[in-house]
């Protein structure tokens, strides 16, 4: 017996899709359901939302990212082991390359489209008649989020001729809350799983349609005949201890990367700059994932433990991994949101600055002797750095100039994040000091 797989999307980011996917998977929760999620997309922010939302960790889903056959697995494995499954779309249903209707079209998905009708009555009705139709997907429904009351709420299921109305969510006094790359980190607020159960609380869904919704979730699976097997390499990393940063200022890890890491053999250390910690003296390579390392500038800049432990473990010839806020750590200094300069831990020559507009954002590959490694860039800093690019990642798609990597000694950084599993190879050739 498999799970029903549902992918909630909508026309544009901002329609309330996070909070929709929290709100069913709360609900469902408290039913003793269980329920696994899934982000289509290059993200972190949205994906640890919904891990606080769901209780299990979620995996990011994106055909060129993680590739068709990795999606296939990991979804074929959770609707092995759960009552539903639901993953939140990106931006709308058929933005990006590829988007989240190709994700649908792959696998065959049933489709829930949210749609904010705050501004709306009975034109959403065409809306989601313009979803279904445009690129041929199977809706299976709409969840009208920010409905004003009941009498809103019958105008908009009068409207979706021949498309059920499968719930409906109310306009709620206080949002997820967001900052400049996206949702704020849920273990930053204090009132996260209140908000959660709230918007649980308030989802009212009708059980009628919502049991359509599976029925045809369910009509035509897509299951592979047998588990695939992971790609994975032998075990390069047999036996390596691999000191992982992890704290508020280096939250953006996938979880699919600690699975590769593991499988690859390595041993994993966590440990946190922010509390003070230095790095693990038994580690024999270090990585330091992105997250919001400006935001905890000062604090980090008093990080002396972590700072003396990261000099002495790259002077040793330690091999150690920068992404983004990892590489931002690494530099002579960085400039906060409000201009203000904190000195860093000074291995990379250069510094980094916050800015008001967006420095980057997109999915990229770097074309390694191990083949292609892909992953993605967002960031607002920029570094101003004298060093010379030690290798470049390529946008997709096209083939437009991506990232700098910087190489100093056994330190590979860069913005770029990398999805390990797209090439466990150079990963494991990099965590062991070598080119990949």
């Amino acid at each position: 017996m498999t799970a029903p797989a549902l992918l909630l999307s909508a026309i544009a980011s901002g329609q309330g899709k996070t909070s929709v996917t929290a709100a069913l998977a709360r609900h469902h929760l408290r039913r003793g359901h269980r329920v696994q999620l899934f982000k289509t997309g290059a993200d972190f922010l949205d994906a640890l939302m919904l891990e606080r939302a769901c209780a299990h960790p979620v995996h990011v889903l994106d055909l060129w990212m993680v590739g068709e056959e990795q999606c296939r697995r990991l979804l074929d494995e959770a609707r092995r082991s759960a009552d539903v499954v639901l993953i939140e779309g990106v931006m709308g249903l058929y933005d990006g390359t590829p988007c989240s209707a190709d994700l649908a079209r792959a696998f065959d998905l049933a489709v829930l489209a949210v749609i904010d009708v705050s501004a709306m009555a009975q034109t959403v009705g065409a809306v989601a008649a313009g979803l279904r139709d445009f690129g041929r997907v199977r809706l299976a429904g709409v969840i009208a989020n920010r409905v004003a009351g009941e009498g809103h709420a019958r105008m908009v299921s009068a409207a979706l001729v021949g498309i059920p109305l499968v719930a409906t969510l109310p306009q709620l006094p206080a949002s997820l809350p967001e900052r400049h790359l996206g949702l704020v980190l849920p273990g930053e607020s204090d009132d996260v799983d209140a908000q959660l159960e709230a918007l649980g609380r308030s989802l009212t869904l009708d059980e009628r349609a919502w049991n359509a919704a599976l029925t045809v979730a369910a009509e035509r699976p897509t299951m592979a005949k047998a588990p695939a097997a992971a790609s994975r390499i032998a075990p390069a990393l047999h036996g390596l201890r691999i000191a992982v940063a992890r704290d508020a200022a280096f939250a953006f890890l996938y979880a699919a990367n600690v699975a590769c890491l593991e499988s690859l053999g390595a041993r994993l250390s966590f440990f946190s700059p922010l509390a003070g910690d230095a790095v693990p003296a038994q580690a024999g390579a270090v990585f330091l994932p992105g997250g919001y390392p400006e935001l905890h500038a000062e604090r980090l800049s008093r990080a002396h433990g972590f700072h003396a432990s990261i000099r002495a473990a790259h002077a040793a010839g330690v091999p150690i991994l920068a992404e983004c806020g990892g590489m931002m750590a690494l530099a002579e200094s960085m400039a906060d949101t409000q201009g203000r300069q904190w000195p860093m831990a000074g291995i990379l020559a250069g510094r980094t600055r916050m800015q008001s507009r967006l420095a980057a954002l997109g999915l990229q590959g770097w074309n390694t002797g191990h083949g292609e490694l892909r992953g993605h860039t967002f960031h607002y800093s920029i570094f101003e750095t004298p060093l010379g690019a030690f290798a470049r990642t390529v946008g997709y798609p096209g083939a437009a100039a991506g990232e700098p990597v910087y190489r100093v000694g056994a330190l590979t950084a860069s913005y770029f994040h990398a999805y390990f599993d797209s090439c466990p190879g150079a990963i494991a050739a990099l965590l062991k000091g070598l080119d990949p």
